[in-house]
């Protein structure tokens, strides 16, 4: 026997924060870099989910803290995920008994 009802319904608000962070799928903000990222290593689904969380963050803080966005550079976003990258490889490196060295 089929049940009338939905196992899981999602709220308007969750649909409206998914649908916000697809719209940054080509968006060359901080945020859009950060989905980009996110779609690369895990797909579009866990990416779109992440970022919904991060844009709902985002705006509880402004509502109950009146805390504004703070928004940083793609530079700076993009020379910190290069740093990060950079020491990803040397502890995977050392990891092999291997060492790094610039060109």
């Amino acid at each position: 026997k089929r049940t009338k009802f939905p196992a899981q319904t999602a709220s308007r608000v969750a649909k409206a924060f998914r649908l916000a962070a697809r719209a940054l799928l080509n968006c060359k903000s901080v945020l859009g870099h950060f989905l980009r990222r996110l779609r690369a290593r895990l797909g579009i689904g866990t990416a779109i989910r992440a970022t919904a969380c991060k844009l709902a963050k985002l705006f509880y803080r402004l509502i109950t803290n009146g805390e504004a966005y703070r928004r940083e550079s793609t530079e700076v976003e993009e020379a910190r995920q290069r740093e990060r990258q950079l020491k990803a490889l040397e502890r995977k490196a050392r990891e092999l008994n291997m060492q790094v060295m610039p060109i």
